[in-house]
């Protein structure tokens, strides 16, 4: 006897179908409604700049030298408020921070190049809107690609470089394969609304403990670190994307780090699980003048466990690198809620 019925049968197997489509359809309309729902608890806390036609979520704080920080992968630019990195830069220096596309609260239009000189240059044309001239520019994880990409880019526009917990020369990713499907035209979009999120649900706790090892996470990351933000369908779209990009971008740098002029520090920590402290170690040295502290006992969330050092850091670049009189101009008033 057959105990799963004639296979044969067409009824069957459109019955399975059938049963499959209403289960995903169910999926996709709870992860819709949960990505609403945590939209409506963290609402925007910026304001809004549109740019190069894309709606770009900021803010911008503070006085004196211009500093950009420029967030890592499966985060937002609040991490740098999580961390609590912006706030002590806040008193001595003008603090711009941006949710990359797709991001937080900003936009990033589906059929548009995103890897790391794409999204530089964006960052690069709102910066020219906000009236920033020379800023630091430091940049955490997949961040750092975008800041060494504007800095060989626009040199002249950029006073300094700080480099935290980076990907810098392309080695062999399991993680960028893993996230390929995800990165997919249409696969993509039907595992980003239905399974992916259930998916990323169950492994936070692991991810979390990843980025953080061997440090322990910090209770400030756990009370603000919005999970259900992170599992929005659109922003997986953009984690996925940019972690499929991350072998390529960092392939078109690596032939011009050695052009770079400005002051560039760099910071590692010498537990990191998710980049190697090593590829540091080479930036430090194709990098003319460059500086590299490791941190014992630090993951890849450096700027997290090692608060002390990473601002003392962005404020000794800020200090060697030339001032800028013009970023101190009147700001131009922009559309959207205030700046924060």
């Amino acid at each position: 006897m057959n105990l799963f019925g004639n296979m044969q049968d067409p009824w069957t197997w459109q019955g399975v179908l059938l049963a499959v489509a209403i289960i995903l359809a169910v999926l996709a309309a709870l992860n819709y409604a949960a990505a609403r729902w945590a939209e409506r608890r963290n609402p925007p806390k910026g304001a809004f700049l549109e740019v190069d036609g894309v709606r770009l979520h900021y803010s911008d704080r503070g006085s004196g030298r211009p500093v950009v920080l420029v967030h890592g992968n499966a985060v937002t630019g609040d991490d740098y408020n999580t961390s609590g990195v912006a706030e002590r830069l806040h008193g001595t220096c003008r603090v711009i921070i941006f949710d990359r596309p797709g991001y937080g609260y900003s936009e990033r239009p589906r059929w548009r190049p995103w890897a790391a000189f794409e999204q530089a240059e964006l960052l690069h044309n709102a910066l020219k809107q906000l009236r920033v001239e020379r800023p630091v520019v430091v940049g955490h994880s997949w961040g750092t690609l975008v800041a060494l990409a504007l800095a060989i880019r626009h040199p002249a526009d950029t006073a300094g470089l700080v480099l935290l917990s980076g990907y810098y020369f392309p080695t062999f990713r399991l993680d960028a394969l893993m996230v390929a499907p995800g990165a997919t035209p249409v696969l993509g979009d039907i595992l980003r609304y239905t399974i992916s999120p259930v998916f990323g649900w169950l492994t936070m706790p692991l991810t979390k403990l990843a980025m953080f090892a061997p440090a322990p996470v910090t209770a400030r990351f756990k009370a603000e670190y919005s999970n259900a933000m992170a599992l929005r369908p659109w922003q997986i779209r953009a984690t996925c994307v940019d972690g499929a990009l991350m072998v390529p971008s960092a392939a078109s740098l690596q032939a011009h780090y050695g052009e770079l002029a400005m002051p560039v520090a760099i910071l590692a920590g010498d537990g990191d699980k998710i980049v190697s402290y090593h590829l540091a170690e080479r930036l430090r040295a194709v990098i003319p003048g460059s500086t590299l502290r490791v941190i014992p006992g630090a993951g890849h969330m450096v700027h997290h466990v090692a608060i002390d050092e990473v601002v003392t850091t962005i404020l000794g670049v800020a200090g060697s690198s030339k001032a800028s009189t013009a970023s101190e101009e009147q700001r131009p008033t922009l559309g959207g809620s205030p700046a924060i």
